[in-house]
């Protein structure tokens, strides 16, 4: 894992992102689009990590922090990575960052059916919170 490097993402890795997550996220998100992830980093340019090896992305996380809870989303490790640690590097920045600015609980969105995502999160020691349930809606069409 010393070659695995852990930063904030910039302006100019946005485009990478966004084709990163076409290969290597589940699902799509209605902000998975160049305003939505700009407006993440401008308001909080430390939320969306990202994890290269030999200069090549191969991980990402987004650790958002609104001054009372932590949420993290779109952990995503390339295909070809998996299995290697990355997931677990991201998590531990991401929770590292939400302890330096206070967060005591972290909670993530997990696709109901996407069952490999499920054991990695709760190898990572999350559990899922029969109890709540999600609502949204879309503030646009």
């Amino acid at each position: 894992m010393n070659d695995l490097r852990i930063r904030a993402a910039g302006p100019e890795d946005l485009d990478a992102v966004l084709a990163f997550w076409k290969v290597a996220a589940e699902g799509t998100s209605i902000s998975d689009d160049r305003d939505g992830v700009e407006r993440l980093v401008a308001r909080d340019p430390d939320a969306l990590i990202l994890a290269e090896r030999d200069g090549t992305l191969v991980g990402t996380v987004v650790a958002g922090f609104d001054g009372w809870r932590c949420h993290l989303y779109r952990l995503a490790v390339h295909p070809g990575h998996r299995r290697r640690g990355i997931g677990s590097a991201l998590l531990d920045a991401a929770e590292e960052r939400f302890v330096r600015l206070g967060g005591r609980r972290a909670d993530a969105m997990v696709l109901v059916r996407n069952e490999r995502a499920q054991h990695a999160w709760r190898a990572a020691g999350y559990a899922p919170q029969e109890q709540w349930r999600r609502w949204a809606k879309p503030l646009t069409d």
